[in-house]
């Protein structure tokens, strides 16, 4: 009799404000007002919507303003187009990308997990600039297309709240994953569900709902800041320590490895 291969978990990642420090969606609008799709009117409002997300985070009427404006901006245009806007953006995501989140992702992949990135902004963007940074691949939101021309409707559910649990859970079931095993980083409550479905949720510059959960349930939170080098992880009593600090490698490869020994340890227990 031959051992079963151990299925593996994989890592996956919040964009705006996890990934990056801004708005991806803003970026998009930005690239959008240069190419005419939109007006000054809608840009600025755009700009006001991204800053009040920086600051304050996200909500459901907020995320569902937004999908809107997506789907508004998208409509009759055409995947080509699309794909010309995501060149043009992509560079500005790119120098977006936190150090510490880098630093995060290669540890993953010296653990040898698959790491994407989960947005609610359009897939073609998110996938391009995940294969941009060096990542597997990236999970957003699919809009309904029709000829080559998007129609302004989604073709999946929206990838924010409980949709991003629906898309990794549909690719964990694609990909063999073992969402047990596997690891979702977010800075926002919005993203509960995604943080839910996983074995190891991460708060990363949470928003003060998702730091309040994520105190009394234990989760490890992460911080980090463009002006300051080492990450810095806090743990709660829930969990037996108040304040612990560690490098990103403390983060992903040595609570892999205490993953693995409780694993270890049930089998034996149950033979």
């Amino acid at each position: 009799m031959t051992d079963q291969p151990r299925r593996k978990g994989a890592a996956f990642f919040d964009l705006d404000r996890t990934i990056i420090s801004g708005s991806s969606v803003f970026a998009l609008g930005w690239a959008a007002y240069r190419a005419g799709m939109v007006t000054n009117r809608e840009l600025m409002s755009d700009a006001t919507n991204a800053a009040t997300f920086l600051f304050a985070g996200a909500s459901d009427q907020k995320t569902d303003a937004v999908r809107d404006r997506v789907l508004q901006a998208i409509e009759g245009v055409t995947v080509e187009k699309m794909g010309e806007l995501g060149k043009q953006i992509i560079p500005r995501l790119e120098s977006e990308v936190r150090r510490e989140a880098r630093g995060l992702i290669d540890l993953h992949h010296a653990a040898d997990r698959d790491t994407y990135i989960v947005s609610a902004s359009p897939v073609e963007i998110v996938d391009d600039f995940a294969f941009a940074i060096g990542l597997t691949g990236g999970i957003g939101t699919v809009a309904a297309v029709d000829h080559g021309i998007y129609t302004g409707e989604l073709a999946e559910p929206f990838c924010y709240g409980e949709g991003k649990a629906i898309a990794i859970r549909k690719l964990a079931e694609e990909k063999d994953y073992d969402l047990r095993l596997s690891y979702a980083y977010t800075d926002s409550a919005g993203d509960l569900p995604m943080l839910e479905i996983v074995g190891h949720p991460i708060a990363v510059n949470p928003d003060r709902a998702l730091e309040a959960i994520a105190y009394h349930r234990g989760w490890a939170i992460v911080e980090f800041s463009r002006t300051r080098k080492k990450v810095m992880k806090r743990t709660t009593a829930a969990v037996g320590a108040a304040g612990m600090a560690g490098t990103a490698f403390a983060v992903g490869l040595a609570a892999g490895r205490r993953a693995a020994a409780r694993e270890n340890l049930v089998r034996r227990v149950l033979g």
